[in-house]
C-alpha cells in the first residue's frame, strides 16, 4: 500500500502532463506504464510518468492492458477514449472517462456541495459565482499575457472591455438559470466575433461538425476537450460527481464538467484556436500551445480553487460569496 500511496504524492493541480496517444499499445512493464509503437518494423517503448500525469486520452488505434489500467488507477490518473486528435469522430459521442476508483477520496467537498445543491435558488447563485470567476480569469489573463495581447486579445480593447462590462452587469440582472444561459451564450458569440475580427476571419461561423482539420472550429473542439479533461480531473480529485451541475442542467450527464471547463475555455482555448488557424498550425502544435497556456496560467489550480471555494463555504451565505467574487 505504501507504493500505491507514494504514486499520489503530487497534487493533481500540480501535475504537468496530459497524454494523447494513438496507434499504440499501453501496457505495464517492470513496474512502469509504457506505450509501444511500431515504426519501420521496429518496436519502441516510451515511458509515461504516471505520478506526474493528470489524464491519458486514448485515440484511434490504441489498446490498453488490464495491468496498465490498474497501475494508472493507483496513481489517480484519468483514462479517456476519444476520436482522432482528442475529439470524438461522431458529434453525439462523448469522451467516456474511466475514473480510478477509491473508497478514500475526501468527502467534505461533496457534503458541502450537496448541502445547497437541491435548493434551486442557491444552485442559481452558485452558477452566477462561476460566471463572475470566469470574467475575473479573463480580465487577469488577457491583461498580462503578451502573446494574446499582441494577437488582439487585450482587455483594454474597447470591444472586449464593452463585452465584459455588459456581461458582468447582465449576470447580476438575471433571475434564473435559463436567463443566465442566454446571457452566457451572447457573451460567447461576442467573443467569437471579436476573435474572428482580430485574426481576419470575419466570415467565421461556429460549426461543431466542421470537416476542416486546421480550422478554428476544429481547434475549438479539440481544445475544449482538453479543458473538459482538466475539469473532470478537478471534480474526481475533490470527489464531486459530474452530474451535480449548477448551470448546464440537472439531468444532463456530466454537466458539471462543462460548468467547470467554462471557467477557462473562452479565455485560453478560444483565442488560441483562432490564432493557430490563422497561422496554419497543425493539430499537435495547437495542442502543445493549449497545454503550455494551461500550465503557464495555472488553469487547473484556478478550477480547484473555484470549486473548493463554492463547496467549502457553501453553508455560509452564497450571496456574500457572489459579491466577493
Amino acid at each position: 500500500m505504501e507504493q500505491l500511496t507514494d504514486l499520489k504524492a503530487i497534487l493533481h493541480s500540480k501535475r504537468a502532463n496530459i497524454y494523447y496517444l494513438e496507434k499504440c499499445r499501453v501496457m505495464q512493464k517492470d513496474g512502469r506504464v509504457l506505450f509501444l509503437t511500431e515504426e519501420s518494423d521496429q518496436k519502441q517503448y516510451w515511458n509515461i510518468p504516471i505520478a506526474n500525469t493528470t489524464c491519458v486520452l486514448l485515440g484511434m488505434g490504441t489498446s490498453i492492458t488490464q495491468a496498465a489500467v490498474r497501475m494508472l488507477a493507483s496513481a489517480g490518473v484519468l483514462i479517456g477514449f476519444s476520436g482522432t486528435g482528442g475529439t470524438p469522430l461522431v458529434a453525439a459521442t462523448e469522451v467516456e472517462w474511466l475514473s480510478p476508483q477509491s473508497e478514500y477520496r475526501p468527502t467534505e467537498y461533496l457534503q458541502g456541495w450537496i448541502s445547497w445543491w437541491f435548493e434551486d435558488q442557491k444552485r442559481f447563485q452558485a452558477a452566477k459565482i462561476f460566471q463572475h470567476r470566469r470574467i475575473q480569469f479573463l480580465r487577469g489573463i488577457w491583461a498580462k499575457d503578451r502573446d494574446l495581447k499582441n494577437a488582439g486579445f487585450d482587455v483594454e480593447d474597447t470591444k472586449i472591455a464593452s463585452a465584459i462590462q455588459e456581461f458582468t452587469k447582465s449576470i447580476d440582472q438575471t433571475k434564473n438559470t435559463t436567463e443566465l444561459l442566454l446571457v452566457e451564450a451572447k457573451l460567447a458569440k461576442r467573443l467569437y466575433k471579436i476573435a474572428a475580427q482580430a485574426t481576419g476571419m470575419d466570415k467565421f461561423v461556429r460549426n461543431h461538425k466542421s470537416p476542416e482539420t486546421k480550422s478554428a472550429n476544429a481547434f475549438l473542439n479539440h481544445g475544449n476537450y482538453l479543458a473538459y479533461g482538466l475539469a473532470a480531473t478537478t471534480l474526481w480529485v475533490l470527489g464531486i460527481p459530474h452530474s451535480l451541475a449548477v448551470m448546464h442542467g440537472k439531468t444532463r450527464r456530466g454537466a458539471l464538467v462543462f460548468d467547470v471547463a467554462d471557467l477557462v475555455k473562452d479565455i485560453l482555448v478560444l483565442p488560441l484556436a483562432f490564432i493557430c488557424a490563422k497561422e496554419g498550425a497543425t493539430e499537435q502544435e495547437f495542442r502543445q500551445q493549449c497545454l503550455q497556456k494551461f500550465t503557464q496560467h495555472k488553469a487547473l489550480d484556478f478550477m480547484f480553487y473555484t470549486v473548493k471555494m463554492v463547496s467549502t463555504f457553501s453553508k455560509k451565505n452564497l450571496e456574500e460569496m457572489e459579491k466577493s467574487s
